[in-house]
């Protein structure tokens, strides 16, 4: 069995950003490798890509497309359209070219959706069409996407009925197709993301003291928030939630890192700051590299803040939880993450912090509890073999 990761164009692979679904193609083709199996990434041209010792299939396009940003306007999304149409040039050539049994597994709409409209059915009847669907937005009650999903994601709608196997992070996102799109449950696998346990852990004291000590922060106690800064993720809620804990406790400092996708609500982020006079609180770190660098901003912190509306399944609870950093995870997003993570609302916010992460003995608690339930429940090789037991049998 020949299979092909496929990534989906947003960024390469490895991703030199926090980019959560060219991490999950990277990893999950690792375990796979690992594990035997003959797996080929197909993915974007970069000239200037990451070193990686995985076996990578360049896919090329127009040179004045190739160096457009992750940021979300109109010449990324023409950059990813054209991606996907060589990229559906490439996967028929593979199957022109071969009498093996081929897996083709997809992580995005866009991908998909071309490859069903330009390679004919003759060719795409050999091969295994699986795709994981990681977008959070399925998750919430039908009525408040079913515009959002005629607008802008039908693509993927196509996607997960003409697919052989769809692969779904959370139940949420099964129940809204099967039900409202009537594609049958049979097709639907649930399934988790994992976390390179070995990458993401605890460091020790003097390492991390170091690591503060770089950021003037060695005196400090930080409540950490990472991911996209954008109106989903967030971060002007967490800062409005934490504001009265930050002025009664000298040390408390917020952290937030990633990658700005709107301008707008970051400066919307930065007004509310300079407004309630929170600068030296408030600390927004940029980018942070994917694996060592952010495993080490991972354990300076206390906890992570998870204050997201919605996700698919986010791998910042379960590199964190690795880290061996217990998550605070906004009760209104449904995540059945269980022990090593807190739970709370805008209201019980401060209390929560306060009794769960600032006491000490709760704290280490927590701590270990996150840990231990990271590298038993979500390690990357458990999540390839979940993904194999469902193709060796076609």
């Amino acid at each position: 069995m020949k299979i092909y990761e496929i990534g989906t164009g947003y960024t390469s692979i490895p991703a030199k950003i926090s980019a959560a679904t060219e991490i999950v193609v990277e990893q999950l083709t690792e375990a796979m490798i690992k594990n035997g199996e003959d797996v080929t990434i197909l993915d974007i041209f970069d000239r200037n890509r990451k070193d990686s010792l995985l076996p990578i299939r360049e896919i090329k396009i127009p040179l004045a497309l190739r160096d457009t940003d992750v940021q979300l306007g109109i010449l990324h999304k023409l950059k990813r359209v054209v991606y996907s149409i060589s990229l559906a040039n490439e996967l028929k050539k593979i199957l022109e070219s071969t009498d093996e049994k081929v897996v083709f597994h997809f992580h995005n709409q866009y991908n998909m959706f071309f490859f069903l409209k330009l390679v004919p059915l003759k060719y795409r009847r050999k091969c295994i069409m699986a795709y994981t669907n990681h977008s959070g937005i399925w998750r919430l009650d039908w009525a408040e996407i079913k515009n959002t999903i005629k607008k802008r994601y039908f693509q993927e709608a196509v996607c997960m009925k003409y697919a052989d196997h769809v692969y779904a992070l959370n139940r949420e996102t099964v129940d809204n197709a099967c039900s409202y799109l009537e594609i049958p449950k049979k097709k639907f696998t649930l399934i988790d993301n994992g976390v390179n346990t070995s990458v993401y852990t605890p460091l020790e004291r003097n390492c991390i003291e170091a690591y503060k000590r770089k950021y003037n922060l060695s005196d400090k106690k930080v409540i950490l928030q990472v991911g996209s800064v954008y109106e989903n993720k967030g971060q002007l809620r967490t800062i409005k939630n934490i504001e009265s804990t930050l002025r009664k406790y000298s040390e408390l400092v917020f952290v937030y890192a990633g990658g700005i996708v709107s301008e707008d609500y970051k400066n919307e982020i930065d007004a509310y700051v300079d407004k309630h006079q929170l600068g030296n609180k408030v600390k927004y770190f940029g980018m942070i590299t994917p694996g060592v660098e952010l495993n080490k901003l991972y354990n300076i912190a206390e906890c992570t803040i998870l204050s997201s509306r919605y996700e698919g399944f986010s791998l910042v609870v379960v590199e964190s939880m690795a880290s061996g950093v217990p998550v605070m995870i906004d009760a209104k997003t449904p995540f059945g993450l269980g022990k090593g993570n807190i739970l709370y609302t805008d209201e019980t916010f401060a209390n929560v912090l306060e009794n769960e992460v600032l006491q000490e003995e709760r704290l280490m608690q927590h701590k270990s509890e996150a840990r231990k339930k990271a590298v038993e429940n979500y390690s990357w090789m458990k999540i390839a073999n979940d993904y194999l037991a469902s193709w060796e049998n076609e």
